[in-house]
């Protein structure tokens, strides 16, 4: 049966009673889908009131109504300790779940105000290659041998600072971007060199030449 066959004062008992809430003559008049006419939603409403099936508050000019507590069955102690250890838990629950949601978009934030991931291991692979340019080209120079004209060695030695400068630069910006990748990567590092073709100085043994 709908709201719409029962009596006016039927309809708004039940749905008083169901909701349990506080609401106004208009909140009640709209939540009925306007079934009702208003003028008679709100004579029904202190008709009810008057019997002790509502109970009536007034704020200011509002008139707020909500099903008399009597209308219901009375909770024993027991009950209502388990309802608020219920609810205690609950919130409990949400406190944990908005904490965690906290960090689950903090993280969110600092990924997205990052480079992507193609794009890190991009520019890994090219740094990784340049640092295998300069390692070869300090090989080449440890293993010149005989005498060295003074001012070419100066020179070479000044090149040599420079190359062990950015070697480092570029190595150490290496690494910030093999980390910022390996946060999100789901395999080894060791199985992240190989696939992107790193080699590091540990697995190619170099150890830069200190002039």
């Amino acid at each position: 049966m709908s709201k719409k066959t029962l009596p006016i004062e039927d309809a708004i008992f039940d749905y008083m009673k169901t909701q349990n809430r506080p609401y106004s003559v208009g909140d009640i008049f709209s939540n009925l889908h306007k079934e009702y006419g208003k003028t008679a939603v709100t004579k029904t409403v202190e008709v009810l009131s008057q019997r002790g099936k509502l109970l009536e508050k007034v704020y200011g000019k509002t008139k707020i109504y909500v099903v008399h507590q009597s209308q219901f069955p009375v909770v024993q102690k027991d009950e209502l300790t388990k309802h608020d250890d219920e609810i205690k838990q609950l919130n409990e629950e949400v406190v944990s779940l908005q904490t965690e949601n906290q960090k689950r978009s903090s993280l969110l934030n600092q990924l997205n105000s990052s480079v992507t991931t193609a794009d890190a291991m991009e520019q890994v692979k090219k740094l990784g290659e340049e640092v295998k340019k300069m390692q070869n080209h300090l090989n080449s120079l440890k293993s010149m041998s005989g005498s060295i004209d003074p001012t070419q060695k100066k020179k070479t030695l000044e090149q040599h600072k420079t190359f062990v400068g950015q070697w480092r630069k570029r190595k150490r910006m290496t690494s910030d971007l093999m980390n910022a990748v390996l946060e999100g990567y789901p395999k080894s590092k060791k199985l992240f060199l190989e696939e992107v073709g790193i080699e590091t100085d540990e697995i190619c043994g170099v150890t830069v030449f200190k002039a």
